[in-house]
């Protein structure tokens, strides 16, 4: 990396922060409206404070902001990097804004490693707003940052506190009208009521014991998932426990989406098994089985006064679901068996959105396919939901590729279904976590309370930053299936146990964890 030396004009930047943000405009001497360089284009390499911009250092270490080769759409990027600690602030005042609300777009990428790397908009007129930039090495990753001017002027600022060697890239900025956000910040609660009914305790992060479900609420969740099996061995996760954990999440204020397995156990990419009750039957039986079944625990849940607010027809169906007669390998049985449930959900109530759910996110050729196959087969849908867990389903930058795809190529909503991330390695009970080794974490997110919660900012981030405001939000998945004996994995066995409690939101000391502050997203 290239290691300039510091201009005169750094030097002469004033000592307080705060002066260099607010008394002197003319530091920034356009104190134009629109942002001026925003793709780093006009100094070529080694420049530490490029045309239109300003830089800060409290610590005198402009040094390790500077342009370089190498950028996301021109020739060149802005780079923040020093082989010692540093702080480094590089910064861009605009003035004569028409109050309103903006949107601040950028291109950005990090090796990881800071105590915060961020942008913000400041001095705007209200409280300011940040954007951690993800960890990712290599692909570009576009994020978002919305603001509300109400005195008629902004700071666009690029924020390092590293340690040494670590580095950000920062390209291609635009500062529009617009906002930004997400409707949904949900988790599934599906393990809930057996945890319970087994003895699981919750506590908010002070100790006090609660319901799990107020504690997900007072952390800003407001949408709940739930997962119906037609026939399971152990009871759980059936209609009659639907009903009764909806009255629940209804009674939070939060909204409800029922995730059908049209199975008894758990479906996914790699299991669709039909219920045993509906072993025998034909493929016309089966449509009118996921008609019947739908509808029924629809019309059951509107009856009590929780209407489903969004239903996924099937989960994980990469594969097609009912197998075999469901599979992708017959496409044109499975879309009748799709719009088989999508008919029950809008008979019962014409206002639920149905979703249709696949795994691996970050999948951008698997998932185009399974969508065109989709849409040419006349399968009816409202929104897409993705599964995207890192350390299976590609980078980040696969991510955003697929899910920014899916939005634009099929006009539809979209949301990350399931996400996760351990806050630990070592297990609870005896059962070996999923991911229980350092080699399967994703790099630059440690197995830690602070790694749990930042990959969960980046994972927002990504999904807000979806064009059109198409991003819905998230569901955490299984935020409360913590390590409690007789609720395990395998609802035929009562001694199966739990691979999943260090991803949970509730620590192994029941109490609520640092990652909730997710739910607090814009």
């Amino acid at each position: 990396m290239f290691h300039p030396r510091r201009t005169l004009r750094a030097l002469l930047l004033p000592l307080a922060a705060g002066l260099a943000l607010t008394a002197l405009p003319a530091q920034s001497a356009h104190a134009a409206s629109t942002l001026t360089n925003a793709g780093f284009e006009s100094n070529g390499t080694g420049t530490t404070t490029p045309t239109g911009w300003s830089t800060y250092s409290a610590g005198g270490q402009t040094a390790a902001s500077f342009t370089e080769a190498g950028g996301h759409g021109g020739s060149y990027r802005l780079t923040h990097y020093s082989a010692s600690a540093y702080k480094v602030e590089t910064y861009q005042y605009l003035s004569g804004l028409t109050n309103g609300n903006y949107k601040l777009t950028a291109w950005v990428r990090s090796g990881g490693g800071q105590n915060s790397a961020y942008l913000a908009l400041k001095n705007c007129g209200g409280a300011e707003q940040r954007t951690d930039i993800p960890v990712s090495s290599s692909g570009w990753i576009r994020i978002v940052t919305p603001v509300a001017v109400t005195n008629n002027q902004c700071t666009i600022s690029i924020n390092s506190d590293a340690k040494a060697g670590n580095w950000i890239n920062v390209d291609d900025l635009t500062f529009t009208s617009g906002t930004a956000g997400l409707p949904i910040k949900g988790s599934d609660v599906s393990s809930l009521a057996k945890s319970e009914a087994k003895g699981g305790v919750y506590k908010y992060s002070s100790g006090t014991t609660g319901d799990a479900l107020a504690i997900l609420k007072s952390a800003g969740q407001n949408y709940a998932r739930l997962k119906v099996w037609v026939n399971p061995a152990d009871g759980y996760n059936n209609k009659a426990r639907v009903l009764a954990t909806a009255k629940r999440v209804k009674a939070q204020g939060m909204k409800l989406l029922v995730d059908f397995h049209y199975s008894d156990t758990w479906a996914d990419p790699g299991a669709q098994s039909k219920p045993a009750a509906w072993a025998g039957h034909s493929y016309s039986q089966l449509k009118t089985d996921v008609y019947n079944h739908t509808y029924d625990v629809l019309n059951a849940l509107k009856a009590q006064g929780t209407t489903a607010d969004m239903v996924q027809v099937g989960n994980e169906i990469n594969g097609g679901m009912l197998w075999n007669e469901g599979s992708t390998s017959n496409w044109s049985q499975l879309a009748g068996l799709l719009n088989s449930g999508y008919d029950a959900v809008k008979a019962v109530n014409s206002g639920t959105t149905v979703a249709l759910h696949l795994a691996k996110g970050g999948d951008l050729a698997g998932t185009r396919w399974w969508f065109d196959s989709a849409v040419s087969n006349g399968v009816k849908f409202d929104v897409i939901g993705l599964s995207y867990y890192g350390y299976w389903h590609g980078t980040l930058a696969d991510f955003q590729t697929t899910l920014d795809d899916a939005a634009a190529r099929y006009g539809k909503p979209v949301y990350l279904a399931e996400t996760a991330y351990p806050f630990r390695l070592d297990s609870k009970d005896s059962l070996e976590n999923i991911i229980d080794l350092s080699s399967e974490l994703v790099s630059g997110y440690p197995a830690s309370t602070t790694g749990q919660t930042q990959w969960m900012k980046d994972v927002a981030s990504i999904v807000e930053a979806v064009p059109n405001g198409r991003g819905l939000g998230i569901f955490y998945w299984e935020s409360t299936w913590t390590a409690v004996t007789g609720n395990g994995w395998d609802p035929t066995d009562p001694s199966s146990g739990n691979g999943w409690e260090n991803q949970a939101l509730f620590g192994y000391d029941d109490r609520a964890l640092p990652a909730m502050a997710w739910f607090s997203h814009r």
